[in-house]
């Protein structure tokens, strides 16, 4: 098999998927790899004390995480890989329970651009973030998941509606809302002091508040006669979280280096744990107050500027694949083919924040690896999506690029991408942790 199919990463990769339904779940994971990697936890209430050659990571709402690493000598430049735990789907309303025709339903809200055909019909787990209220008043964040088939969103049989095939729209409001079971007295917050007591074994308590959604619970599978493709949810973006930190754990630790994943991306990062937040600028600030500084002076406003300028972010974030049978969506000469090797994303809009400077950096970077590289331009006549990589080049000034793993189906609830392309990327973001120019 090609040297380029890492069996061991490619379960990996799977098992992350399943077990990361939302991004609670999804940064909870990424933790535990770090922790057992040797990185320490801060907490951002609390003091920093930084040591230098040493590894930190830090949450923010516990949605989004921050790993990075300090080099033994001056720092004087960061190499930063970004992306976003968030993926569409379906979430709960605050009043979520509903009942039609003698059957309880949970009333849901879109989260982010979802593909909303695919949900129909699928075995659907429920996941999230649950606080409850014990007898003694003391209040508790607890996560849940429900990994098994407990809703379902039912297909309108053809026969009621003649004209289903034929570009029929879908109504969010009134044709998406799963359903249950058959009760005319059942509640969800019974429900969830049911789960929330299987999971953790907490007992009279009563349910405050949720951050819940559906997803399905079918597992992340290679497809293929060869195991060319990779299929499950949320490969946008987990994807690009589960590649970035790969690389970290693999790089030699010798410059410094950070890992962001930011939440909210999927609907404009405007929070304080997205992109467009202050929790990455924060954590640099910190850096910078204790190690950072040229020549051994004190870290200042000026020395952040000067360690910003001379750093280099790769936002992540997975790219548009020519599709066999959608080949005209593409410009004929941008077209990526999964398992191709990374995309360049490029847009003249600054949708993308790649420039000619970064594009020819991460070029540079994926020739030492080996590894082939692609470009990725929208039809003029078509719109473009964005990433974590405009927002952060806007709100910190680094040098940015866009780049993704190729993949079809975006905010689906299922997506494919190529399992050659897990190596590619992660050798050359490996490679970029480890280099020791930038320029």
């Amino acid at each position: 098999m090609s040297e380029t199919f890492n069996a061991d990463r490619l379960m990996r990769l799977c098992d992350f998927l399943r077990q990361s339904p939302t991004p609670w779940h999804a940064a909870g994971n990424m933790a535990a790899r770090l922790e057992q990697a040797g990185f320490q936890r801060l907490e951002e209430k609390a003091h920093w004390q930084l040591t230098p050659g040493e590894r930190y990571y830090v949450t923010r709402n516990d949605s989004a995480i921050i790993a990075f690493q300090l080099p033994a000598s001056e720092l004087t430049s960061l190499r930063m890989i970004g992306a976003h735990t968030d993926s569409p789907g379906l979430h709960l309303k605050p009043n979520a329970t509903q009942r039609s025709a003698g059957w309880l339903q949970l009333g849901v809200q879109v989260y982010g651009g979802v593909l909303l055909a695919p949900w129909f019909d699928r075995d659907l787990g429920l996941a999230g973030r649950v606080h409850v209220r014990h007898a003694d008043g003391r209040l508790e964040s607890v996560l849940l998941n429900v990994d098994q088939p407990i809703a379902m969103v039912p297909s309108l049989a053809i026969h009621l509606d003649r004209d289903v095939n034929s570009g029929r729209a879908l109504n969010a409001q009134t044709q998406m809302t799963p359903v249950l079971m058959q009760s005319e007295t059942a509640t969800l917050s019974e429900l969830l002091t049911q789960w929330v007591s299987e999971q953790h074994g907490l007992n009279d308590i009563e349910i405050v508040d949720f951050e819940l959604s559906f997803y399905d619970v079918q597992p992340p599978s290679l497809v293929g006669v060869k195991q060319q493709l990779v299929a499950s949810a949320r490969l946008d973006n987990l994807l690009s979280c589960f590649v970035g930190l790969e690389a970290l754990l693999a790089c030699d630790g010798t410059q410094g280096a950070v890992l962001v994943a930011n939440d909210h991306e999927e609907v404009g990062s405007a929070s304080a744990c997205g992109a467009q937040g202050p929790f990455l600028a924060d954590v640099l600030k910190r850096i910078n107050a204790q190690v950072g500084g040229r020549e051994g002076g004190k870290g200042n406003e000026e020395s952040l500027i000067q360690l910003i300028q001379s750093s280099y972010m790769i936002s992540c974030d997975n790219a548009h694949a020519l599709h066999p049978n959608f080949r005209d969506k593409h410009d004929e000469r941008h077209g990526p083919a999964i398992n191709g090797g990374p995309v360049i994303k490029v847009n003249a809009s600054q949708r993308y924040a790649t420039n000619s400077v970064t594009g020819a950096l991460f070029r540079d970077v994926c020739r030492e690896a080996s590894v082939p590289v692609q470009s990725f331009v929208t039809r003029a006549d078509m719109g473009c999506g964005s990433t974590i990589g405009p927002i952060t080049a806007t709100e910190l000034g680094v040098p940015t690029i866009d780049v993704g793993i190729p993949q079809w189906a975006m905010h689906s609830i299922r997506e494919t991408a190529g399992t050659y392309d897990v190596e590619h990327l992660t050798r050359a973001l490996t490679l970029f942790l480890n280099r020791a120019a930038l320029s």
